[in-house]
């Protein structure tokens, strides 16, 4: 008779899948601890797969608007200097026009109107980095402002020729149905500007003008001037009022920044809740599958060297 082990073909398989299920689980939490991440496939998340997915989604939709509303904000800051200094450039203008009225002296006029109608066609023909005309309003490969002198801008029929931007305002998305518009074109704040440099440009050249000549003013050039005052003046408060919307757009446009960041931030806190491993709690598990596997090993081992004779008495004890 021959002496079998205790263990039956069942028990050995159901020790075996033991071992088998003890190796997956600590081979699953190595690589957790490995990569950093709960599972390297969505099936790994299992229900929380669509919540994931859906996460992830809309954190990619969040980074592409904070892209676009970083260069938003810098355009933004940029149109408030130059739009700033265009305001500058009409109260310089009102200052000249006053100052030849109270000295009676216009002989420096001409040379202070030249001097600002370059500074602002400057400003209303400059670009951004990649190249595009600031104030273009669609129309970004052509400057805005194609006069290059004052006395072209005088033989002009009508000062709205001076420009050949479009009428497209920039806008940017910033959140989902959200939209911060903060273009300006150059004939939406410039018009003003250019039509008084234009109308005393033109009185210069009139029988009439001949300001750097003179030197005194008629009563003509005088009457003229005292007119231009108020209109300058009007000029310097619309651009000003240019300026603090363009301000407001601005404050929309970090506002909004300040708001993707805080989403940015909760986001990756919910992704990283799901997907990342919990550094702590893997090696507490990694613990508990070593030693789950070095149990089954060793149940299974020892079930499967005993034999009815582990249970035989001694031989010198057999009557």
């Amino acid at each position: 008779m021959s002496i079998d082990r205790i263990a039956t073909a069942q028990q050995s398989q159901y020790f075996l899948s033991q071992i088998e299920n003890a190796s997956g689980a600590l081979n699953t939490t190595q690589q957790q601890i490995a990569s950093g991440d709960n599972s390297t496939t969505y099936a790994g998340f299992g229900t929380q797969t669509q919540v994931l997915q859906a996460t992830m989604s809309a954190n990619s939709r969040n980074s592409a608007y904070q892209t676009a509303t970083s260069l938003a904000v810098t355009q933004a800051d940029i149109q408030d200097t130059q739009l700033t200094g265009l305001s500058g450039l009409a109260t310089q203008l009102n200052s000249a026009v006053s100052t030849a009225i109270s000295t009676n002296d216009p002989s420096t006029l001409m040379s202070q109107v030249q001097s600002i109608f370059n500074q602002a066609v400057s400003v209303l023909n400059s670009q951004d980095a990649n190249g595009a005309y600031i104030y273009g309003g669609g129309n970004d490969s052509t400057p805005p402002v194609n006069v290059n002198s004052l006395s072209q801008l005088a033989s002009l029929p009508s000062v709205s020729n001076a420009f050949t931007n479009g009428n497209n305002l920039k806008s940017v998305q910033v959140a989902d149905g959200q939209t911060v518009t903060y273009g300006v074109t150059a004939s939406s704040v410039a018009s003003g500007l250019m039509q008084e440099l234009q109308n005393i440009a033109q009185f210069d050249q009139g029988a009439n003008g001949n300001f750097t000549g003179s030197t005194n003013l008629s009563g003509t050039q005088n009457s003229f001037l005292t007119g231009e005052i108020t209109a300058v003046s009007t000029v310097a408060s619309n651009l000003n009022n240019a300026t603090a919307q363009n301000g407001d757009n601005y404050s929309a446009l970090t506002n909004a920044q300040t708001q993707q960041s805080t989403m940015a931030t909760l986001y990756s806190g919910f992704i990283s809740n799901i997907q990342d491993t919990n550094m702590a709690q893997a090696a507490t598990q990694l613990s508990l599958d070593q030693t789950q596997l070095q149990a089954a090993l060793q149940v299974t081992a020892t079930l499967n060297n005993l034999t009815l004779l582990n249970f035989l008495p001694p031989a010198s004890s057999i009557g």
